[in-house]
């Protein structure tokens, strides 16, 4: 009779655990998460879970992965030469004069996304010249 009652009350705590799981908003829900592990030395992470014949056919049609098409061309910052950055961020994107000088005051941002790789470099390599400094992603 001892053991029903246990169990009972370690249901009862769950039901309690999960209630107030229940109440928690994301950010509380975050700080529960980090406080867990780092009590255990654990990380959470989703995980990926597929059947034994799905997961052995994936493996037979895998490809080696396949290279990185689009880019982004990222200004980090201009040096003292914002007007020759303005001009060839102007050129490179087909904005007016105020867009493209927001845009360059606004460092870091994204110039232009989604390029070709040979694309992508010739345009840092312009702003680059002109006294910006770029990335390409």
């Amino acid at each position: 009779m001892a053991e029903k009652k246990d169990v009972k009350v370690k249901v009862d705590a769950k039901v309690k655990v999960i209630e107030s799981i229940e109440k928690m908003s994301v950010l509380e829900l975050s700080e529960l998460i980090k406080g867990l592990e780092e009590k255990f030395g654990v990380k959470a992470a989703p995980v990926a879970v597929a059947s034994a014949p799905a997961a052995a056919a994936a493996s037979a049609d895998e490809k080696p992965a396949e290279e990185k098409v689009e880019f982004d061309v990222f200004l980090k910052s201009f040096e003292d030469k914002k007007i020759p950055v303005i001009k060839s961020v102007r050129e490179v994107t087909d904005l007016g004069l105020k867009e493209a000088k927001e845009l360059v005051e606004g460092a870091p941002c994204v110039v232009k996304a989604k390029v070709s790789k040979d694309e992508a470099e010739a345009i840092a390599k312009r702003i680059v010249a002109a006294g910006g400094i770029c990335e390409v992603k």
